[in-house]
């Protein structure tokens, strides 16, 4: 073997010693993160804006507490006219996930206020005794925030129903055009910011993917 086959590459040494240090630097100022999240309660949390994903991480979280063990409800607001599979999935474990699909379809296609309306008074009826049953441990209201947007919901009624759920109790809601008055009562919110969507390249909705 020659000389220039036992080089170490110029640098890389300092380089490994360098990533060594900041990643002591960064482990210093995460364990202190940690060390002071000491509360432990039920939290809220929105997925909200016009990107791809919403839905999808409210059932993950779902799947996750189910995971856990944790009992779970799903309502779906707004949605309704073409089985999804997550539906199809979490039916099968009726003994861990309670899933009631409220909505009729999406408002372009139902074209009828008064109709939606009910709808979504009907499925924050279903939401509401969830939010009263300390048994479940995270519930899912998908395209809830489209309800609040649309004003089919009452806001402010809203809000003080998930303050009044049990302490423990997790809330995930999803949707474009979350409320200003939602998103300052929640604990965690993310808004989802598109990038390209195949959609746009004349792909049609797929199975597993979007539905």
């Amino acid at each position: 073997m020659s000389d220039t086959e036992n080089t170490v590459p110029d640098g890389s040494e300092g380089r490994d010693e360098r990533h060594k240090a900041r990643m002591v630097r960064k482990k210093e100022v995460v364990d202190a993160k940690i060390a002071s999240a000491q509360a432990e309660r039920g939290v809220i949390v929105i997925t909200t804006g016009n990107g791809k994903g919403k839905s999808s991480s409210g059932f993950g979280m779902v799947v996750r507490a189910m995971g856990h063990g944790m009992r779970t409800g799903v309502v779906q607001f707004i949605k309704g006219a073409i089985p999804s599979g997550e539906e199809m999935f979490l039916q099968r474990f009726p003994e861990q996930c309670e899933f009631h699909v409220m909505g009729e379809g999406y408002t372009w296609e139902t074209q009828d206020r008064a109709r939606d309306v009910a709808k979504a008074e009907a499925a924050w009826e279903v939401a509401r005794r969830m939010l009263r049953d300390p048994g479940i441990g995270l519930v899912l209201f998908d395209e809830l925030n489209i309800a609040l947007k649309l004003h089919y919901l009452d806001v402010e009624t809203v809000i003080a129903d998930l303050r009044a759920r049990p302490p423990m109790q997790h809330v995930v809601i999803t949707g474009r055009g979350a409320p200003p008055a939602l998103v300052e009562a929640a604990d965690t919110v993310t808004d989802m910011t598109p990038v390209k969507h195949a959609f746009q390249q004349g792909i049609k909705a797929q199975r597993g993917v979007e539905m």
